[in-house]
Formats: C-alpha cells, sequence, structure tokens
C-alpha cells in the first residue's frame, strides 16, 4: 500500500466535520495503557515516518482515493487534501514528536505526540491514527516481548554461566510465521534491538533501510528435516557428516536439527561415530530438536552428550559441555524458556549449553491488546468567536481544551487530557502537561524526553541502529 489516503478506517473518512466549530489544532498521544508487561521498549516510528511519511501527497493519490472511498459510502474530504496538494506541495502539515527508539519506558506513559501545523488541517492529526499507531504498537510489543525473553536468559547467564554471551541466545525463526513480509521486517528488527541472531532476512533489509545498519544480525549453516531424512534413515549419519564436512569451520557454530527420527540415539551417534569428525571440524556443534517437552528434551540430549564428549565445570559450579551445544527452537516462549533453564540448572548445566529458536511466539503471537496500545486526542486548540468574549476582533485567539475519555465501565480507558509530553529524569519517566515540571519525584531534575522527530514532511531526527541497541541494552 502506497497510497497513505487510504491506509485508514473507513470511519475516519467521515471526521473531518466532526469536531467543533472554529477548531483549527487537534493534538494526539500514543501510549501502552499496561497489559502483559510493565515496560515497553519503544521503536517502529522511524521506518514508518521514512516509507510513508516522507512522501509527498499527489493528486493521482487523491483521485485514487476519492473514487474508492465514495463508492465505498464514505464522504471523501477532497477540498482538505487538494489544499495540501495545491498549497504544501503535498507535504503533510504535521509535527510528530517521540521518545528515543530502543528506550525501556514503563506503561502508561506518553511516547509519541502528534498536532497538526497549518490550522486548516485540524482534521489530519486523528486521520493518521490507524497507519501511525499500528507502525508503534507492533515494533514496541515485539521488541518488549524480544526483551523480557532476554531478562529471563541473562538471569540465568548470571548465575550459571557466561552472560557476554547473551547477544545470541536467542534466535528469531519467525519469517514463515507472520502475515506479511513488512511484519516480518519490522517485528524482526524489533528483535534486534535486543539481540544478534536471526534467520528473519528481511529485518537486515529493514535495519539497513531505515537506520543505515550495515549488518544488524547474523546466522549459521543449519539443516532442515529434508536436509536429512532425503538421505534416509539408514543413512541419517551420513546426512550429517556431510553437513559437517562441507560446512563446518574451526571454532564456528553449525547446526543440525537431529529429531527427525530418535533425538536420543542421534545424540548417541554423534557421541560415537560422528564423535572424531566433530574434533577434527573445530566446529561447534549444535543438535536441535524439535519436538517433544522441550525441558525434558533439552534437559536429557545434554546428559547423553556429556557422556561422550565430557564437559569441564566453570567457575560458577555448573557444567558446560566439550565440543558441543543444543538449540531449542519448537515450543518456545517466555514460559518454556524458563522451564528450560531451571531444569537444566537443576541438572548443574549452564545456561551456557543452551540456545533458543523462537518463531511465531515472537513475531506472530503479539496483538494490539498485548500491551493495550491507544492512540487518543488529548487536546483541542479552538479559535474563539470574539462576539462571546467582548473583545475587539483583532484579538480573536486559538484558545487549548482538554480533551479525554472517562468511561465508568472501564477505569483502565481513562485517557491523559492536555497537551501531555514525557519527561525524564536518569532512568525514571512520568508523563505531564507541556510546561508543567511533575511533581512526583520534586528532587529530581526533569528533562522533556520527546524529542521532534517529523515536521512538515520532512525527518528530523534520523537515529541508526547502534544509537537504538545502545538505549536497548542501557
Amino acid at each position: 500500500m502506497k497510497n497513505l489516503i487510504l491506509m485508514s478506517d473507513s470511519y475516519k473518512y467521515s471526521q473531518f466535520n466532526q469536531y467543533p466549530v472554529g477548531t483549527e489544532y487537534v493534538y494526539s498521544y500514543i501510549e501502552s495503557r499496561g497489559g502483559d508487561w510493565d515496560k515497553t521498549l519503544f521503536g517502529g516510528l522511524q521506518p514508518f515516518i521514512k516509507q510513508y511519511l516522507t512522501k509527498p501527497i499527489t493528486m493521482a493519490d487523491i483521485d485514487e482515493a476519492g473514487a474508492i472511498i465514495t463508492a465505498h459510502g464514505e464522504p471523501f474530504y477532497r477540498e482538505g487534501w487538494e489544499y495540501i496538494v495545491n498549497e504544501l506541495g503535498g507535504k503533510l502539515p504535521v509535527v510528530i514528536k517521540a521518545a528515543q527508539e530502543g528506550c525501556l519506558i514503563p506503561t502508561k506513559n506518553v511516547l509519541v505526540t502528534i498536532e497538526n501545523t497549518d490550522p486548516k488541517c485540524w482534521w489530519l492529526t486523528s486521520f493518521l491514527e490507524t497507519a501511525l499507531l499500528r507502525a508503534v504498537w507492533y515494533m514496541t510489543t515485539v521488541a518488549t516481548n524480544s526483551y523480557e525473553s532476554k531478562k529471563i536468559i541473562l538471569a540465568a547467564l548470571e548465575k550459571t554461566g557466561d552472560p557476554s554471551l547473551i547477544d545470541f541466545k536467542l534466535h528469531d525463526f519467525g519469517a514463515r510465521g507472520v502475515s506479511s513480509s513488512e511484519s516480518a521486517m519490522l517485528g524482526g528488527i524489533g528483535h534486534l534491538f535486543n539481540f544478534n541472531g536471526t534467520d528473519t532476512v528481511e529485518a537486515l533489509v529493514g535495519a539497513r533501510r531505515y537506520y543505515g545498519a550495515e549488518m544488524a544480525g547474523f546466522s549459521i549453516p543449519a539443516m532442515e528435516h529434508s536436509t536429512v531424512t532425503s538421505w534416509g534413515r539408514d543413512k541419517e549419519v551420513d546426512s550429517y557428516r556431510n553437513m559437517l564436512k562441507t560446512h563446518g569451520k574451526p571454532g564456528a557454530p553449525i547446526a543440525f536439527v537431529s529429531d527427525s527420527y530418535d533425538i536420543y540415539n542421534a545424540c548417541k551417534l554423534w557421541g560415537t561415530e560422528l564423535k572424531q569428525d566433530v574434533i577434527d571440524s573445530g566446529a561447534v556443534v549444535v543438535i536441535r530438536p524439535d519436538s517433544g517437552t522441550p525441558s525434558v528434551v533439552v534437559t536429557k540430549c545434554l546428559y547423553i552428550l556429556e557422556k561422550y564428549f565430557g564437559s569441564v565445570t566453570n567457575a560458577k559450579g555448573y557444567r558446560v559441555l566439550n565440543n558441543v551445544r543444543v538449540i531449542q527452537g519448537d515450543g518456545i516462549n517466555q514460559a518454556s524458556i524458563h522451564s528450560i533453564l531451571f531444569t537444566m540448572e537443576m541438572a548443574g548445566f549452564s545456561a551456557d549449553n543452551v540456545a533458543f529458536g523462537q518463531g511465531g511466539a515472537l513475531l506472530q503471537q503479539v496483538n494490539r491488546d498485548t500491551m493495550r496500545f491507544a492512540m487518543k486526542c488529548s487536546a483541542i486548540g479552538v479559535r474563539e468567536d470574539v462576539e462571546y468574549m467582548d473583545l475587539p476582533d483583532t484579538e480573536s485567539r486559538v484558545v487549548w481544551r482538554d480533551v479525554f475519555k472517562d468511561p465508568i465501565t472501564d477505569s483502565g480507558k481513562v485517557s491523559k487530557k492536555g497537551r501531555v509530553t514525557l519527561y525524564k529524569s536518569g532512568n525514571d519517566y512520568v508523563s505531564g502537561v507541556e510546561g508543567r515540571q511533575p511533581k512526583a519525584w520534586a528532587d529530581k531534575k526533569w528533562e522533556v524526553a520527546l524529542e521532534e522527530v517529523y515536521r512538515d514532511g520532512v525527518l528530523i531526527r534520523d537515529m541508526t541502529f547502534d544509537q537504538v541497541r545502545a538505549n536497548a541494552r542501557g
């Protein structure tokens, strides 16, 4: 979809004349109202701006949208869109402010604000909600999902192993499990805020295109079931040996899915018939179970592999296998990650021995309600009629009015009011109204955390992927 005018909900097209008479400015914000986690790892805005908001609207866009929306049964505000094309060169007259991408911000706080800059385009702010909110909630939720898994794995590494290994402990297997190539790209970028491992190539393209990353993620040679089973059951060992001979390199990991028939027998084969091949290659052989109860299968595989390859006990008192590792890529979510690592710990194995691959649960099993994202209008600027103010005509002025919702049936949907923004002091964040220092923690020095990122068709802030990652990794 390249026509921004068509990237909205049907009901938005009838709203250009629903605001109070005299409305000239509409101010809205985006927040996570809570949900599965108490913090958000913010991202997604920069790709959306570069892809959609920096391209001027054209008369061809208006003609296409007008034909579709009118036939659809909705009114189409051609006059407003033609004003943008004819008077503003097609550039959208809005200003967007946002927190830095990669920042970890508690939920229920302002992440983004948007306001029209031309009084004739009061209707544009809310019209952009559908596309803008979608861009922010999806990447932010995936990035936060990935971050929460990272916390679990890092805690295990700190207790039983080497925390410096964290960057490659959760690998993105999600490209085939999402609804579109763009979802794979955006969700995959969100994961790469936290980790360096991915098989989602679209994410690499997106990180390069929208954040200037030369190479944001890495992968390793790996087998799939067909490249094992095509050899036949009686030549399972030959399939592994061929892969090891072809792609094995000293010191480099290489992955072998090994549950095509009997994962436990395969581990035995690795430790007997293939043991010398593994040692001679110098590669780090990564065995991948892909079925069964994850915590049970992973731990049993470690026991079998340890029997043949041996292990060393690290300074923390946990065992690390020689030559081989395990990656679990089936049934991975935060609960199963925790279960696997706990079971390994109880068996005396270091978290160094295992990595995780995650697919649909990483990129697809999230939705807008996972973190209860919403974009709401919080203020409007209305030009007051001098007739009701007892002032001379020359002193008519725009007055800001608070806008908010407060449903008696759901206190969790109460929205913020006023020209709200986000304040920061160290690692603390709190939302408040522009120009008013937060009352909470009065002893702290607060600064506005939202930066202007876009104004009137121009990208103002262009973050690099290194900057985003630095924010995400503290």
